[in-house]
C-alpha cells in the first residue's frame, strides 16, 4: 500500500509542476505579445520561476518516493 501512496504522491507533484510551468509559460507569452520590447526581462523572469517550480517538484517527488 505504501508503494501506491508514494506513486500517487509523486504523480501529483509532477502534474502540479506541469500545470504550474504551463501557466508560467502561457502568461509569459501573453506578456511578450503585449510588450515585445520587454522580451528579455520577461524571459529571464519566466526561466527563474520555472526553475523554482521544477526544483520544488523534484523535492516533492523525492520525498514521496522516500516516504514509501
Amino acid at each position: 500500500m505504501s508503494f501506491v501512496a508514494g506513486g500517487i504522491g509523486a504523480g501529483l507533484a509532477v502534474i502540479g509542476a506541469g500545470i504550474g510551468i504551463g501557466k508560467i509559460g502561457g502568461s509569459a507569452m501573453e506578456a511578450i505579445a503585449r510588450q515585445p520590447e520587454a522580451y528579455s526581462k520577461i524571459q529571464t523572469a519566466m526561466l527563474i520561476a520555472a526553475a523554482l517550480v521544477e526544483g520544488v517538484a523534484l523535492f516533492a517527488v523525492v520525498v514521496a518516493l522516500i516516504a514509501k
